[in-house]
């Protein structure tokens, strides 16, 4: 698909096709697309000049309002993507435990990377995901059921001298939006810092749109390093690590390298210090839990009316959409839904103009309002009921 412009919830198509959108660019557009104020402090920022090779006012100002956001860290450390940050994380992970292993989970995304992209194989094995992909590089990660925290044991008890760290998204969001089973952050917490393992936490998607402290905050668990991205900057391409001083510190004495021409960027950093600036003083997530909480309920509605067994869990800020009957708590469950007819489906939402991704999650932003509910409701009804 081209699209030639977008504003507010609203994505437009070359041809002059217009979109309510729940897409948000796989989720970046928090605020809705093209948001003033960003826009705003970007362009006055840029103007000043846009890299410096060193460090510039800007830096501080975004690092402080971060931290004090997300309120658990004492450090953070600016990249370019998720993927990157990720990357950071486990050679940060890994230099101040001294051991090479990661514990992770089947259906948790954590960037493109040869080290880090996987999927099942017909065995059940989690390997290379791509063509030119080296199953070597995955070696040192060990894959493991999501919300099962005996199975973190186990492995810890037995290789706990080798685990470098356990990383995982606290929330599932890119795949099913599973969110953890009660206690089970807190019991993978305990068991981290029990054997000294980093526990990091992979915001990247759940980072400042479960809230402003993220869904560490949300769930009230705190990790050790924690990665963030999409929402952080109103759709500007920047994440964050961020993490505790013992550990972080290791950048600026130079003994983690983690370099990059366009870390902590001018424009980036006036995109991050501007969104969350919007956060702060105009909180979007009660107008985006209402919005959100009558979409579940207008879907759902319009399901039963047509007698589709559609199956929706997850938050109003974020949540999964597929077919079939089952009690998803984790990648395997998910697998019970019948996700290939809900890809099709998907695509006859967006020829009918609600744009949505094929693998079910959908993404609200602050700017969704009334207006764009009922012209949404009004879209997938006429998409449903060309289904049926």
């Amino acid at each position: 698909m081209y699209f030639s412009h977008a504003k507010g919830a609203r994505v437009f198509g070359v041809d002059g096709e217009d979109y309510v959108d729940y897409l948000l660019g796989q989720g970046p557009a928090f605020l809705g697309h093209a948001p003033d104020a960003v826009l705003d402090a970007v362009d006055q920022a840029s103007r000043r000049g846009l890299v410096f090779g060193g460090q510039h006012e800007l830096e501080i100002e975004a690092s402080e309002a971060v931290c004090e956001a997300l309120g658990w860290p004492d450090m953070v450390r600016f990249g370019v993507s998720g993927t990157e940050s990720v990357q950071a994380a486990l050679r940060l992970a890994r230099a101040a435990t001294g051991r090479t292993r990661v514990i992770r989970f089947e259906g948790h995304y954590h960037g493109w990377l040869d080290n880090v992209l996987t999927q099942p194989g017909e065995n059940g094995v989690w390997g290379a995901a791509s063509a030119g992909q080296l199953d070597s590089h995955l070696e040192d990660f060990i894959v493991l059921p999501w919300n099962d925290a005996d199975a973190v044991a186990t492995a810890l008890e037995r290789k706990g001298d080798q685990i470098a760290a356990v990383l995982m998204e606290p929330v599932m969001v890119n795949a099913g939006v599973i969110e953890p089973l009660p206690g089970y952050l807190e019991r993978i917490r305990e068991l981290c810092t029990a054997r000294g393992v980093v526990l990091i936490f992979d915001e990247v998607i759940s980072g400042f749109r479960f809230g402003l402290s993220g869904a560490a905050g949300w769930f009230g668990v705190t990790p050790d390093l924690a990665t963030y991205g999409k929402a952080m900057a109103g759709g500007w391409p920047v994440s964050a690590l961020a993490g505790r001083a013992e550990l972080m510190e290791r950048f600026g004495t130079g003994e983690v390298n983690h370099s990059g021409t366009f870390n902590g960027s001018v424009m980036a950093m006036a995109a991050t210090k501007a969104t969350l600036e919007c956060l702060r003083k105009d909180p979007p997530y009660d107008s985006i839990e209402e919005h959100g909480t009558a979409l579940i309920e207008g879907i759902k509605e319009i399901a039963t009316a047509h007698g589709l067994p559609l199956h929706v869990q997850g938050f109003p800020v974020a949540f999964h959409v597929s077919f079939g009957e089952a009690e998803v708590t984790d990648y395997r469950s998910l697998q019970q839904l019948d996700l290939m007819s809900y890809a099709r489906f998907a695509q006859a939402l967006v020829e009918h103009g609600v744009l949505v991704a094929a693998r079910g999650v959908w993404y609200v932003s602050a700017s969704h309002g009334r207006e764009e509910l009922s012209l949404a409701l009004g879209r997938i009804s006429r998409a449903m009921s060309e289904w049926v």
